[in-house]
């Protein structure tokens, strides 16, 4: 396949195949390939796991040349621990392990996701993998998640920006993508059964609308389906997802792949958009073989599934570099400063941090996290680090002779070691000026195939807090953790240093940090809950019976801490500087908005602080009255702004009328609702100094179309509605217009639908075609008036509800 070909040509060599030739294209081959096809002239191509640095197995990808999958290497890769990753450092290559998703979405940083998808493709080209299985972009719809920290957010807004940026990297250094995992697999409990059932609404604004965003911003070169059932049907034999909104709706192009063993009905997945049936299985390929050969609709799908996947084929070959460098330390530079860039500084109470001689000669660092890191989650994404940053190496490097410091372990899983490390601790932390602690959350259990069991530090590490912070006030805890983690000790610490698990350089970056040669700006991308049970859906989590009610609707994460008034330990977009921002002057360059207009939100910015610094500026909105449900507040952009000591800038935010609109089921689209807007700017979602207000102006009314059940306040509210059912009285009854009228005044305060009660109000019967009529006249000239260009804007009381 060297010649370049036209997607004609694709589908005639597709044509071409025999039907155990289709099966073999339309299956994986071992474990991370595709097939070869050596009568035709196909080539395979690599693919492997990375959703912050490739993991590339030499025995699963170079020496597996027998066709089949081995279960127990799958497995293995499945169960992957990650402290037990230097097990298999002779199994895997090395690449870099940069921050994992949760921590380097904090960098809220659109160019650095972009830099970092870069230098994955640059690792891909030289290690030999034509596609990428990432970026995740799952929301985070509970902390407890396993694989939390492999996503970016709560919010799709941030999870789409940040993906389209690592796909259009590592897609322009001609490595394909794998945006992943499509969708609502959003826990790791019988992952690979469990149905989420989601209702529609919800679905679309949420769930879906960050995928949404990076497959138009981005056409990533594949799609990866999840495991888990949405509604009932298993995602990667539900043709609703695949083909009618991820293809028909957002124009997806390229290849969608299930994810490993999560078909469970070959032929029934194929037509429903499944291209790539990974790994290899004999049994699946078997099946849809024998379905081909007497199935012409089946085959014909399958003949447009496998050009798509010679497409992709042909454009990853074409994309080749073998020759390219892997620049380890670049790098492992990138790295670091991308861990400097996401850490969240949660507290700073009376400037503990920066370390500095001046209030620090005696500094004790605690917990054996300085000397073994913990820098990434478990399972598939576990990468093998080309090497690995060690704090405690990093802070002595800082301290020189200018600082006395001095390490202890503080805890043990040994119970019999416990108070012995304790007590050795506090005693030392009374005698220094400042106390570096490191924690993490439970090490090893979580991970993929397992959600957290609790949003606790590991056995021991907050009575460590506890005691360390009972002797010393100026205790600075370094946390890593996948996701939010509760803080019982935060009233009494100094200060709070936020990593998740940044990667292979989070020593150094940390260490960047704490001694001030880099300014925090990482802000946090999910809420932090003061206990588990304020997280949302949590009474309805993980689900029973093979079912999970999303039970919070589109209230997920602060949208549902607002909604309840409910405080949290930190809101999202929280993060601390050693400078301060101040922000001002807000303004809009228009006043009204319609459908495919867009509003410039300018205000001014300026480093009040004595340190140059980056603010991560953020821009919400809501409705000062509306007619339905909606979160009290929606973040629209966002951007990193950095700025010298006493600088001022005029920041503009754009945002368009598209990401203001709602999904109506009952039409089944997209609608911007009318309404006075309020637009507010500021550092985070629970601090929003600066509020602007203009009017969105829609030509879809506000009321619903009509049917059959539809009640009459509904009807009468809708003077256009109002006007044809008048008419439609006049004729049936012979009435004058005054008094069809009055009749349907008469029916206002029914609660049954509007030709029950004209049946049992006026004992007056109308043929079923004449009603259909009506209801087809009504909503057509309902439609027309919403596009029609030189309609009038309708503008109706709010409390009309559609």
């Amino acid at each position: 396949m060297s010649a370049m070909f036209e997607h004609g040509e694709f589908l005639s060599l597709a044509k071409s195949m025999t039907p155990e030739e289709l099966g073999v294209q339309l299956s994986g081959y071992g474990m991370w390939k595709t097939a070869a096809n050596a009568r035709l002239g196909i080539p395979s191509v690599v693919m492997t796991d990375g959703t912050y640095g490739v993991r590339y197995s030499i025995q699963q990808i170079e020496q597996d040349e027998k066709g089949g999958q081995d279960f127990a290497a799958f497995l293995n890769v499945v169960n992957q621990r990650a402290k037990d990753v230097e097990v298999a450092w002779g199994t895997m290559k090395p690449a870099t392990c940069f921050p994992n998703g949760s921590s380097f979405a904090c960098s809220w940083d659109v160019a650095l996701a972009q830099t970092l998808g870069d230098a994955l493709g640059r690792e891909c080209q030289h290690l030999g993998v034509n596609v990428l299985l990432g970026p995740g972009i799952n929301i985070r719809r509970t902390p407890l998640g396993g694989r939390s920290y492999e996503y970016y957010s709560e919010d799709p807004l941030i999870s789409g920006e940040l993906a389209s940026g690592v796909i259009n990297g590592l897609q322009q250094r001609g490595v394909g993508a794998s945006l992943k995992h499509f969708a609502c697999n959003n826990s790791e409990v019988e992952r690979t059964s469990m149905d989420s059932i989601v209702e529609e609404r919800a679905l679309r604004e949420i769930y879906l609308r960050g995928f949404e965003r990076a497959i138009k911003q981005s056409q990533p070169w594949t799609v990866m389906s999840s495991y888990n059932r949405l509604n009932g049907v298993h995602t990667a034999e539900n043709s609703w997802l695949l083909n009618e909104v991820l293809r028909s709706e957002w124009g997806f192009e390229g290849v969608v792949i299930a994810d490993w063993h999560g078909i469970k009905d070959r032929p029934a997945a194929l037509l429903a958009g499944n291209d790539l049936d990974m790994p290899e299985s004999e049994t699946r390929r078997a099946s849809l073989v024998q379905a081909l050969a007497t199935d012409d609709t089946l085959r014909a799908t399958a003949e447009t599934s496998a050009a798509r996947i010679l497409r992709l084929v042909q454009r990853a070959k074409a994309a080749e570099q073998p020759q390219t460098p892997m620049d380890v330390e670049a790098h492992h530079l990138l790295a670091r400063r991308m861990v400097a860039e996401s850490i969240v500084l949660l507290k700073n109470r009376d400037d503990t941090l920066p370390l500095e001689k001046k209030s620090c000669q005696k500094l004790l660092i605690v917990g054996e996290g300085a000397k073994k890191p913990v820098i990434q989650g478990s399972g598939c994404a576990t990468t093998t680090p080309t090497r690995v940053d060690i704090p405690w190496q990093e802070i002595l490097n800082y301290c020189g002779d200018e600082i006395a410091v001095s390490w202890l372990q503080g805890s043990s899983d040994d119970a019999t070691q416990q108070q012995r490390l304790l007590d050795e601790a506090c005693i030392a932390a009374h005698e220094v000026d400042k106390v570096v602690v490191f924690v993490n959350s439970e090490d090893g259990y979580d991970g993929e195939g397992s959600d957290r069991r609790t949003l606790g530090l590991q056995q021991g590490h907050d009575e460590l807090i506890r005691a360390l912070a009972a002797v010393n006030d100026r205790v600075i805890v370094v946390l890593a953790n996948p996701d939010a983690v509760v803080m019982p000790w935060l009233p009494q610490v100094g200060a709070v240093v936020e990593t998740f698990y940044a990667g292979q350089a989070m020593g150094g970056g940390l260490a960047d940090v704490l001694f001030g040669a880099v300014n925090p700006s990482g802000k946090l991308t999910v809420t932090f809950p003061q206990r588990m049970e304020d997280i949302p859906g949590w009474h309805s989590y993980p689900g029973e019976n093979g079912r999970h009610f999303y039970s919070e609707g589109l209230f997920v994460g602060y949208r549902w801490y607002d909604a309840r008034q409910i405080e949290p330990l930190f809101p999202f977009g929280f993060g601390l500087s050693y400078s301060s921002f101040a922000y001002s002057a807000i303004t809009l360059d228009r006043d009204s908005l319609r459908e495919n207009d867009e509003v410039n939100v300018s205000f001014t910015l300026t480093n009040t602080g004595e340190r140059a610094g980056k603010e991560v500026c953020q821009l919400y909105s809501h409705y000062l009255t509306t007619g339905r449900s909606r979160p009290l507040q929606e973040l629209r952009a966002f951007c990193k702004v950095e700025l010298q000591p006493g600088e001022q800038r005029r920041i503009t935010l754009t945002v368009p009328a598209s990401d203001l609109r709602y999904y109506h089921t009952g039409r089944q689209q997209w609608i911007l609702e009318e309404g006075e807007l309020c637009l507010s700017v500021g550092p985070h979602s629970r601090e929003l100094p600066l509020r602007a207000t203009l009017n969105c102006l829609s030509k879809v009314a506000r009321h619903r179309l009509i049917s059959r059940d539809t009640q009459p306040i509904f009807v009468l509210d809708n003077p256009l509605a109002r006007e044809h059912f008048n008419r439609f009285l006049q004729q049936q009854l012979v009435v004058s217009t005054d008094d069809a009228d009055r009749m349907l005044e008469h029916c206002r305060n029914s609660f049954f639908s509007i030709f029950t009660t004209f049946d049992r109000r006026f004992r007056q019967r109308f043929a079923p075609e004449a009603i259909d009529t009506l209801i087809l006249t009504v909503n057509a000239a309902i439609r027309e008036q919403e596009t029609s260009p030189s309609a009038a804007m309708p503008h109706y009381a709010a409390g009309n509800k559609p």
